[in-house]
């Protein structure tokens, strides 16, 4: 099989996503590249039944290269990520609280310094339907400087340099947009500001083990 351990990667990040509270249904899609390939779920196949043979390959125009099913209907919003950055994984999620502070807000601010993580606040971009040109290119023209964007009415993708990393700021941004929501709930949250959270993002390049 082509990308095995790819195409295991996607079922097994795949099938975290609802638990997560990252997708319901079959919402939400997955993909890896390797070079000039990008292994990504299928369209409308339920997460727990899938299995690596059922992932597909396309190439960075979309066009598919293998497998027995159809991909995702997202295939112009994750070959149009893969063509804009140096992304290895993209994370498209359909979560509660991002979704819902996307037909409220513009931008996520700044309301913790974890938003560095994410290279700053994180912009919302307009509406435009599912799987189309305009989706695709909307988001990576939100994505600029950034590994998080909002989709207005829609969702969130993240990527980064590997599918754990994109899913873990997957996980981040909806932190963040219910730490938002709820800290609403109790009256205006204070935020940090261009310089703190700069602050932030360098003190983040010596965290962890080395």
């Amino acid at each position: 099989m082509r990308m095995r351990d790819e195409r295991e990667a996607v079922v097994a990040y795949s099938r975290r996503m609802a638990g997560d509270g990252l997708a319901v249904g079959t919402s939400g899609n997955v993909s890896v590249r390797t070079g000039d390939l990008v292994a990504i779920t299928p369209t409308g196949v339920a997460y727990e039944a899938l299995d690596p043979q059922d992932v597909c390959l396309v190439d960075l125009d979309g066009a598919p290269v293998d497998g027995h099913l159809r991909p995702s209907s997202e295939v112009p919003m994750h070959t149009a990520v893969y063509r804009a950055t140096d992304a290895g994984a993209v994370v498209h999620t359909h979560p509660l609280y991002a979704t819902a502070l996307s037909t409220l807000l513009d931008e996520l601010p700044g309301v913790h310094y974890l938003v560095a993580q994410l290279g700053g606040p994180v912009r919302v971009v307009p509406y435009a339907p599912y799987g189309t040109e305009e989706l695709a290119r909307l988001g990576v023209e939100g994505l600029a400087g950034r590994t998080a964007v909002i989709l207005a009415n829609h969702g969130a993708t993240t990527y980064g340099a590997h599918l754990e990393q994109a899913y873990t700021r997957s996980l981040t941004l909806e932190w963040l947009c219910r730490l938002w929501a709820e800290a609403r709930k109790l009256g205006e949250p204070r935020l940090l500001d261009a310089g703190q959270l700069e602050a932030a993002r360098i003190a983040f390049g010596s965290y962890g083990q080395r």
